[in-house]
């Protein structure tokens, strides 16, 4: 009794061992033996069974002439990706490219005349506009203006109100200096009875700007003519000779 028992339990084991391998392509190989130019299974090795706890080490075979080993249009989308990350690296480098900020001369609006015992004290408001050709905002940091007669500095005026010039456009200003001529022969060509007492004035403007995370100086230098013997002098261009 005990014989048959053993005997029915080897073939109950034999008959599920058959079982599990029909389930499998021939070119996995048999129990005993793979056939000739074919590899076990790497998920059962052969056996027909997966052993327990290894149930997430399965191995997935898939066919070679599997479709989804080949992707349809991968060149194509491969493309459009390359053209659209060079079309937007373009893009920034167009808009964020630093481009020039100029300073130019417009005219001298006004001056007047004032008389001391040894000077003579002038206030001329000039106008000169700023463009800026960048397309971000320009902050203007601090404004320099320094008038000169004869190389001779007269008058100083500093300007440090942060003002923002906004994207492709330009702004006028209107800056005042304050002359003050000591030199005696001047004070004398000034004082006297002729009708034109004609001087030139250099004035040379520097401007700190901020845009794009990074500052920038600006510079300018022009001349204009003023009548220091009277309030007569009427408004006129300015005109630039040297500018930088």
């Amino acid at each position: 009794m005990v014989t048959s028992a053993v005997e029915n339990s080897a073939l109950r084991r034999t008959v599920d061992k058959v079982r599990g391998l029909m389930q499998y392509p021939p070119s996995y190989g048999t129990m005993d033996e793979p056939c000739s130019g074919d590899i076990t299974c790497p998920t059962c090795r052969g056996t027909g069974r997966i052993p327990r706890g290894h149930e997430d080490q399965l191995v997935a075979v898939i066919p070679c002439n599997d479709k989804r080993l080949k992707p349809s249009r991968t060149k194509l989308y491969v493309c459009i990706s390359t053209t659209l990350c060079l079309l937007i690296s373009c893009l920034v480098l167009f808009f964020l490219f630093p481009r020039s900020v100029t300073l130019t001369p417009v005219s001298l609006l006004s001056a007047t005349v004032f008389f001391t015992n040894k000077t003579v004290e002038m206030e001329i408001t000039n106008v000169f506009n700023i463009t800026n050709g960048n397309f971000v905002p320009v902050h203007i940091v601090e404004l320099k203006l320094k008038g000169l007669i004869l190389d001779t500095i007269v008058g100083n005026t500093t300007l440090k109100n942060s003002t923002l010039i906004n994207s492709q456009s330009q702004k006028s200003y209107k800056i005042l200096t304050n002359l003050s001529i000591k030199d005696p022969g001047l004070n004398t060509y000034c004082k006297t009875s002729f009708r034109i007492h004609t001087i030139f004035v250099a004035l040379q403007m520097t401007l700190n700007i901020s845009y794009l995370s990074h500052m920038e100086q600006l510079s300018l230098e022009t001349y204009e003519y003023v009548d220091c013997g009277t309030n007569s002098t009427v408004p006129h261009p300015i005109s630039a000779d040297v500018i930088k």
